[in-house]
């Protein structure tokens, strides 16, 4: 039997009002702080700012910044001219060129036509690039002369071809660069003098 009396039984239970609120209240607060942690850890949302990831290698250099990386001046150099100055149009970032100390001569390809030029190339990166280039400047000229001989006569006498040319050798420029440093960033090449004989 039941230690209740009698009447206790028949009557339904009343589940109070304040349970249901006390029960809702900790439920929120369980999944509130749950979801706030979350958020911290950025596991979910984004409502806190993330820090950009540093780019690796070489970087841009804005016009006007200093470039942490610049190559000694020459000397001679930068006596007489005053500082650098920098347009306000155009292109964002300064632009560094460095010039190879010879010319290139080459046969051409399936010709007896020769190739003769000065070349040049740029970037927009720091002046690791340009160290880089000086420093694997063999490398990059054998590199160079392979593409020469391997380029058609109608290549290097059309613009079209020429402009094909300036793209393989750019390429072939990075190609070495990441190949011995990790890292290419020279943006185009540039022919100083070009004769065909």
């Amino acid at each position: 039997m039941s230690d209740k009396p009698a009447g206790d039984a028949d009557k339904p239970k009343k589940k109070g009002k304040m349970g249901l609120i006390l029960v809702a209240v900790g439920m929120l607060v369980v999944g509130g702080g749950a979801a706030f942690g979350l958020v911290a850890a950025g596991v979910i949302g984004g409502g806190h700012a993330e820090e950009k990831k540093k780019e690796e290698g070489p970087q841009l250099v804005r016009k006007g910044e200093e470039d942490p990386y610049a190559p000694p001046a020459k000397e001679g150099e930068g006596e007489g001219g005053g500082a650098e100055v920098e347009g306000e149009g155009g292109d964002e970032y300064r632009t560094a060129y460095f010039t190879f100390t010879e010319d290139f001569t080459s046969n051409l390809k399936d010709s007896d036509a020769m190739v003769q030029a000065s070349i040049a190339c740029s970037t927009r990166r720091d002046g690791r690039v340009l160290q880089w280039l000086a420093k694997h400047e063999l490398a990059i000229r054998s590199r160079l002369l392979e593409i020469l001989a391997d380029t058609p006569e109608d290549d290097v006498t059309s613009l079209d071809g020429k402009e094909r040319l300036n793209k393989r050798m750019t390429a072939a420029i990075n190609q070495v660069l990441i190949q011995k440093e990790g890292f290419g960033g020279v943006d185009a090449v540039y022919f100083r003098n070009f004769i065909i004989q």
